[in-house]
């Protein structure tokens, strides 16, 4: 046996360290997500029971909308932090987390209020239930986005410990506000106590870090990092705008109730669909710390990350399939019946999300905004296009199968576009 040389002693606990650490720091992630998506899924699974079929589609479109304002808030806020702050010195940290997390009460507080004006403004034209839904959303925006920007800010330092706490003080929260919002029994309520608990949390995240969100710093943050903020916005607007898009057209050609079984549908694959909205929490930080320490390692990262994900999806849509009537039934009440066809395109759509993540992780860490955007823009117009095109010869079904069909496609794309990323920065050029 060859003796290990001095070199060689020093190299290998380096390296035994740095594969906990990331076991560390990747726990903690899984940790939180399931926290995250317990969370989504509890709320989901609630209100669909109480609801119906009707009343859940009209939670289900301010849940899409506020998805694009979360998006809009991660590509200028959080989106940078991860990229440009993970794994520096606590000085430079905290000063960017400040700025960051003002940008993100900002963007809540100014988006909420436009919505809060549209339902107003709009009155009667949005109908009796939307308008109050909306003005609710409105109301409860800027706690969603802080309690989201904390996470995004706790994972860029490494600390996932953090972000789960933090999550678990929503979920917390969120059990006598629903429970409220139940005596109430309407969408609004159910809303309010929603957005209500996160600000719980985001008051807490406060706490946490020992950091007070710098309003007077937004328009500082916003020009240091311009040139990834502006296309980041444009990427995650694309993304979740094709979502609302989609909400409000199969609305528009089925009908509300539509939007609620997908919703309901999406819901059954609840814990995959939270953790790929939240991905980049983990992933981007991570990605980052790989391409730092071994550039060449990058590639594999992001295919056994893309890889795993959407084995994992396919598992558990598998296991759906076993799901009973009656249980299924006791789960989703009504919207069961009608959620239970959506299964299985709705299974291949997360999966073919779930290995497009994995790339885009990796464009994200390299800083190739403009090789993301160019997928982000591709999948996003397949995703309109399908899931409208499937409505419309199809019904909610042909929506579902055109959506998994769109999934794909824009996952190829994906990682095309980080072949090609990472040959430009092989190249030097990145």
């Amino acid at each position: 046996m060859t003796p290990m040389t001095t070199e060689e002693e020093k190299t290998r606990p380096k390296a035994a360290t740095a594969r906990r650490a990331l076991v560390g720091r990747l726990s903690w992630g899984l940790a939180d997500q399931a926290a995250s998506s317990m969370t989504n899924f509890a709320v989901g699974i609630y209100v669909a029971r109480s609801l119906g079929v009707t009343a859940f589609g009209v939670f289900s479109l301010a849940w899409v909308t506020y998805g694009v304002v979360l998006n809009v808030s991660r590509g200028l806020a959080t989106d940078p932090l991860v990229v440009r702050f993970s794994g520096v010195p606590e000085v430079s940290w905290r000063g960017a987390v400040a700025r960051s997390s003002g940008t993100a009460l900002t963007v809540g507080a100014a988006l909420g209020a436009a919505s809060v004006v549209a339902s107003v403004v709009a009155g009667l034209g949005l109908g009796g239930r939307v308008g109050p839904a909306f003005a609710c959303l409105g109301v409860v925006l800027p706690g969603l986005l802080l309690q989201d920007a904390w996470r995004f800010a706790f994972f860029a330092a490494g600390a996932g410990r953090k972000a789960f706490v933090n999550d678990l003080v929503w979920g917390v929260a969120l059990v006598p506000a629903m429970v409220a919002a139940a005596r109430v029994g309407s969408v609004a309520a159910y809303l309010l106590a929603w957005g209500g608990s996160a600000a719980v949390a985001a008051g807490y995240g406060c706490f946490q870090s020992g950091i007070r969100p710098r309003l007077t710093g937004v328009r500082e943050w916003l020009r240091a990092h311009r040139d990834l903020g502006s296309r980041y916005l444009v990427e995650n607007v694309s993304n979740s705008g094709a979502g609302q898009l989609r909400a409000y057209g199969l609305g528009a050609i089925v009908g509300i109730g539509a939007v609620g079984v997908v919703r309901g549908a999406e819901l059954l694959l609840g814990p995959f669909m939270a953790v790929l909205m939240g991905l980049s929490l983990v992933t981007v930080a991570e990605a980052a710390r790989v391409l730092r320490r071994a550039p060449h390692r990058l590639g594999t990262f992001c295919l056994l990350l893309g890889g795993g994900q959407a084995a994992a999806a396919l598992l558990w849509g598998g296991a759906l399939l076993l799901v009973p009537d009656r249980a299924g039934e006791f789960v989703l009440g009504g919207v069961w019946s009608a959620a239970a066809e959506l299964i299985v395109p709705v299974t291949l759509g997360v999966a073919g999300a779930g290995l497009g993540t994995g790339a885009a992780a990796g464009l994200r860490a390299l800083g190739a905004a403009r090789n993301s955007l160019r997928s982000q823009l591709f999948a996003s117009a397949c995703y309109v296009g399908g899931g409208l095109g499937g409505a419309a010869v199809g019904g909610t079904v042909g929506s579902a199968w055109g959506v998994a069909a769109a999934t794909v496609c824009g996952s190829a794309v994906w990682w095309l576009q980080l072949r090609s990323a990472l040959r430009e920065h092989h190249r030097g050029g990145v």
